[in-house]
């Protein structure tokens, strides 16, 4: 497992000695099954280059495809989930509903692919999918990645709407992943509007149950918050973030909406994103400009999928330029 979670052959050998100096026979025998059952596992179908990172369009054994996605700084976001059963409106992965869980293999498989590439340093459990819908096969992933994978515990990213048993389940765990809960408004009706089927907790009490456990671990939390124009980027908005997380232990991520042609929502003017960072900021909430990987080769999540499958609803695509970080 070790040496397959690096993305080496498993008849690897070491720096002095060959695989045949200290296998048994009987291994080295059944090495080329083995290899062929977990290269079935998954493939990469195409690969898509951008300015952010590569987004890789991986085809499972079924011929079910899911997205990870090469991020800058030997990062990697990985799926959990063959679509997504929340169904937040404007993501293109809840448009077509869960098809099935992704195994605890299939996930390790993207991180195996991923570093036959490049090296792989952080996983990000935010591709298509809720890992808390899919909590076990996930938990065994981390696990692994923690233990054989040779990731650095706070390296691992679990990204969630939030449910309760995700909170419950995280600090039994051997290796306790970094958390990222996805917020997008600080109105419970709202949110419940946006992500229509996520477990219905408010986001105050999202906070806290987030808080006590970055507190417990001794990482700081991320919280996500999609850019959606005229819907939660104004100023009563921000007043309430700030309310709810000044002087907590961690990091607000504003991500502006990857916009499609035709959809009901819409990235905010670069300015008023800017704007949003610099007021943030001025009033004690760490923010950053994080954008959906893959914008600017119409990657965003769950579009390459859509588009492979020929869906009958895909939209056509709107290419926008990403927003600059560091000008924000």
């Amino acid at each position: 497992m070790r040496v397959w979670l690096q993305g080496q052959a498993l008849d690897t050998g070491t720096r002095r000695r060959s695989s045949q100096d200290f296998l048994p026979l009987a291994l080295r025998d059944a090495v080329p099954a083995l290899t062929t059952e977990l290269d079935g596992l998954a493939r990469i179908r195409s690969e898509h280059a951008g300015s952010d990172g590569s987004r890789l369009l991986v085809e499972l054994c079924d011929g079910q495809m899911v997205e990870s996605v090469l991020l800058p700084r030997d990062g990697l976001c990985v799926s959990t989930q063959i679509g997504c059963a929340v169904g937040c409106r404007f993501c293109m992965t809840g448009k077509s509903g869960l098809i099935r869980q992704v195994s605890s293999m299939e996930i390790l498989a993207q991180v195996v692919l991923a570093r036959r590439l490049r090296a792989v340093k952080k996983v990000v459990f935010m591709g298509m999918g809720e890992p808390a819908h899919n909590l076990d096969n996930v938990l065994e992933a981390i696990d692994l990645l923690g233990t054989e994978g040779n990731i650095g515990h706070k390296n691992l990213v679990f990204s969630t709407v939030g449910d309760r048993r995700v909170f419950e389940a995280l600090p039994r765990q051997r290796v306790k992943p970094a958390l990222a809960l996805s917020l997008h408004t600080t109105k419970a009706e709202l949110r419940e509007h946006l992500l229509p089927r996520a477990p219905r907790i408010a986001p105050a009490e999202l906070v806290e149950l987030g808080e006590k456990y970055a507190r417990d671990i001794g990482y700081p939390i991320q919280y996500q918050w999609t850019l959606l124009k005229g819907v939660n980027d104004g100023n009563d908005e921000l007043d309430a973030v700030i309310r709810l997380l000044k002087g907590k232990y961690g990091v607000l991520n504003v991500i502006p909406f990857n916009s499609l042609e035709g959809d009901d929502y819409q990235r905010p003017d670069l300015e008023r994103i800017r704007e949003i960072v610099r007021y943030l900021h001025s009033r004690g909430v760490l923010a950053k400009v994080r954008n959906s990987a893959g914008q600017d080769v119409d990657a965003g999540c769950g579009q390459l999928r859509a588009r492979a499958v020929g869906a009958a609803q895909v939209v056509e695509l709107r290419r926008m330029r990403p927003v600059d970080a560091q000008a924000a």
